[in-house]
């Protein structure tokens, strides 16, 4: 992997793990920032693009004068960042909003008046709220909703039971790629094998899989994707890929006067935000940085290099706080207890005596940023017999947390439990 040149006589190494945290001025608080899942903190280049922008470029787009020149290159180039982040180049379009709930919600709207009585939409209960709530509304246009159950044993939704819901009825199957609370991921490319397979479409809520694995639609053949770029070391915004066959048939919500045709334009109501888009160019620079080939442009194969070495900075991490969490007494992993690749840095547990809310005060108190609750997958902690309001502790982490700081969470963890053992 080339990464930096510090090596023995110029031998490219990885960047290392202090290299990468002095790029996020917020991590060099005395905070340990462990609530990755609810945002990441950006990186130095984001910050400075967006400041460079609203100094130098703060202008509407297609004017024709220079500053107005520069402005929509920086929004067309954010456009073509996202569509390499994702890998969709050549398979679909990238529309960028403000946030995935926004998203999901202008997506579901525009598939209403394709909805016809009977037309069937499979839901995942191990949803974010965010991509359940739009699509029950549709249930007034007469479509009917079938619910794909978790199973409480294994904390999945089983793929032998999507088969069971699938038929020649079934327009959508709507599922998180990674659940928010439990951090498990699905095989996206099996759900989206099965679904197409009886002719349904497939919108996965890629919120908590994007900021630890590349993203892929090329290779998952996914029909939508979402997820939250503020989630993944960039602005507080959003990203929505579909196909071209996807889009095609739809019609987005902007001005009459903008074709149908004008993608991903006719789905950006107001259009995207243009510092935000400044700040996506700045994330680009650091995956660059971070997958070893700076430059103007990321190329895909960088951005694989980038996040096959967040994978390998995170892993050390996850086990020692899976690893103490399973051990700890009256603890219960809500998700999988095991550490690994087939999971990602998103830890949520219960306590038997300890309310959630007061094993996250204490935390809080000692300096360890995180939180508790439903994490907007209400629906999932009814499943598992949770109260929504206490929830989980969710301990979420990401490349750039180290080591110590995990061991450091777990020695105070140690003594909140350990005083009511």
């Amino acid at each position: 992997m080339k990464l930096v040149r510090d090596g023995a006589e110029g031998e490219d190494v990885p960047m290392q793990l202090d290299q990468i945290r002095a790029l996020f001025p917020a991590l060099q608080q005395d905070t340990i920032f462990l609530e990755n899942a609810g945002g990441s903190q950006l990186p130095s280049p984001a910050i400075d693009r967006m400041t460079a922008y609203l100094r130098d470029s703060f202008v509407q787009l297609e004017a024709g004068y220079a500053q107005s020149n520069r402005a929509t290159a920086i929004v067309h180039d954010a456009h073509e960042f996202c569509a390499t982040l994702m890998n969709a180049q050549d398979v679909g379009h990238v529309t960028l909003g403000p946030s995935c709930s926004v998203l999901c919600r202008l997506l579901a709207d525009a598939y209403a008046p394709t909805i016809r009585e009977g037309d069937e939409i499979v839901l995942a209960e191990t949803a974010h709220e965010a991509n359940v709530g739009p699509w029950l509304r549709l249930e007034t246009q007469g479509a009917r909703l079938r619910w794909w159950r978790l199973d409480p044993q294994t904390l999945e939704c089983p793929l032998e039971d999507l088969d069971d819901l699938l038929g020649e009825r079934t327009r959508l199957v709507v599922l998180p790629h990674v659940s928010n609370l439990l951090g498990d991921i699905v095989d996206l490319t099996e759900v989206c094998r099965r679904a197409h397979g009886v002719g349904a479409q497939v919108v996965a809520d890629g919120v908590a899989f994007a900021p630890h694995r590349a993203m892929d639609m090329a290779a998952w053949k996914v029909d939508w994707y979402v997820f939250s770029n503020y989630k993944v070391y960039g602005p507080h915004m959003a990203a929505l890929f579909g196909t071209h066959e996807a889009y095609a048939p739809l019609v987005g919500p902007n001005h009459y006067f903008v074709p149908a045709d004008a993608i991903p334009y006719k789905f950006e109501l107001g259009g995207a935000n243009h510092e935000g888009c400044a700040g996506l160019l700045g994330t680009e620079d650091y995956l660059s940085q971070l997958g070893g080939d700076p430059g103007p442009r990321v190329s895909r194969t960088t951005i694989e290099r980038a996040f096959d070495r967040m994978t390998e900075l995170e892993l050390p991490a996850q086990k020692i706080l899976v690893d103490f969490l399973r051990q700890a007494t009256g603890v219960r992993i809500i998700g999988p207890a095991t550490a690994g690749r087939e999971r990602v840095g998103t830890v949520s547990f219960t306590h038997d005596r300890l309310s959630s809310a007061e094993i996250t005060g204490r935390l809080q108190e000692r300096g360890v940023a995180m939180r508790h609750g439903h994490m907007y997958a209400h629906r999932l902690c009814l499943a598992l017999g949770l109260d929504p309001d206490d929830g989980v502790v969710r301990i979420s982490l990401v490349h750039y947390n180290s080591v110590e700081e995990i061991h450091r969470t777990a020695e105070i963890l140690d003594a909140i439990l350990g005083v009511h053992s």
